[in-house]
């Protein structure tokens, strides 16, 4: 997804010099095009994320869209605070762009896993917080982040393009990638493809599964949850990411205040603990069950019970 945002990245700095994208020192065989043509919208702060945020919180206070980039947890986690209280108490016009979400840098163990920044984004108030499904969405996304006024997390991860053509894309309205009335798989970010996949084997059972691409996580699309949830037997949530404080507990939430738990919900994701596991991302998902046969048949069994 990376390349399809650094290709509007460069469209849209192009046409609007109030665009700055400031990376620590990283990105390199896919940013080099944008530092040859903006230099003057273009800063290399160095290995130093809290100082990214800081400089891009500072460049923001003078009115200009600013997006700083580095790896899931390096322009997150390392910099937290500095996106709580320079960029979210201010409200600026910061776009923190993750790459790698999810186990996507699976092989360099832990400390390179992804997997809780969307519940700890989600937790920030004045961010909003994207995780687009395809080079698609991803390229619809990031026109969508510069429109919109404060902070902002853009979670990027797997290359695939998963639409014939480009769907309706609003900020905190899912889109609808596959219709069924039997039961309804939310996913977020890189889980599209397997939630689209499992649907496939779902199809073979004669059950027809609803795929909603969750790409934005807050503010939620609680009526497409309901509508789900009032037209198929059951929801199942799948993410490559904790299932503490994400979709799950997002989606979860919503169907516990507004239906008292009448219906049938089933999550998939990593549970509350460090993998210790080391290996690519096919591999860890695999430990997690984050398949497309695991998938289908957690939602062949949450609509039979």
């Amino acid at each position: 997804m990376r390349n399809a945002f650094i290709k509007v990245l460069e469209e849209e700095a192009a046409k609007n010099k109030n665009i700055y994208f400031l990376t620590g020192d990283l990105g390199y065989s896919v940013i080099e095009k944008f530092q040859e043509r903006f230099p003057n919208q273009f800063l290399n702060v160095g290995v130093a994320e809290q100082n990214l945020a800081g400089v891009a919180a500072g460049i923001a206070s003078t009115g200009k869209i600013v997006f700083m980039y580095s790896i899931g947890n390096f322009s997150t986690l390392r910099c937290l605070e500095q996106i709580r209280n320079d960029i979210c108490y201010h409200n600026l016009n910061v776009k923190v762009v993750a790459v790698g979400g999810g186990f996507q840098y699976g092989a360099l163990a832990f400390t390179h896993h992804a997997t809780e920044d969307l519940a700890i984004m989600r937790a920030l108030p004045n961010m909003t917080v994207v995780a687009p499904g395809d080079r698609i969405e991803a390229s619809l996304a990031t026109r969508a982040v510069i429109k919109h006024r404060g902070p902002c997390y853009l979670r990027l991860s797997a290359e695939n393009e998963l639409y014939k053509k480009p769907p309706k894309f609003k900020i905190g309205k899912v889109v609808t990638a596959r219709n069924g009335r039997d039961v309804t798989i939310v996913s977020i970010g890189s889980m599209l493809k397997t939630a689209l996949d499992a649907a496939e084997i779902l199809n073979y059972n004669k059950i027809k599964a609803r795929v909603l691409s969750m790409h934005t996580l807050k503010p939620l699309d609680e009526k497409a949850i309901l509508k789900a949830a009032k037209e198929t037997k059951g929801i199942v949530t799948i993410e490559e990411h904790t299932l503490l404080g994400g979709l799950a507990s997002a989606v979860s939430e919503v169907l516990a205040k507004n239906l008292n738990g009448k219906i049938r919900f089933k999550s998939i994701g990593v549970p509350g603990i460090f993998s210790k596991k080391i290996g690519n991302r096919d591999f860890l998902r695999k430990v997690f069950g984050l398949t497309p046969e695991k998938v289908a048949e957690a939602a062949k069994n949450t609509i039979q019970k």
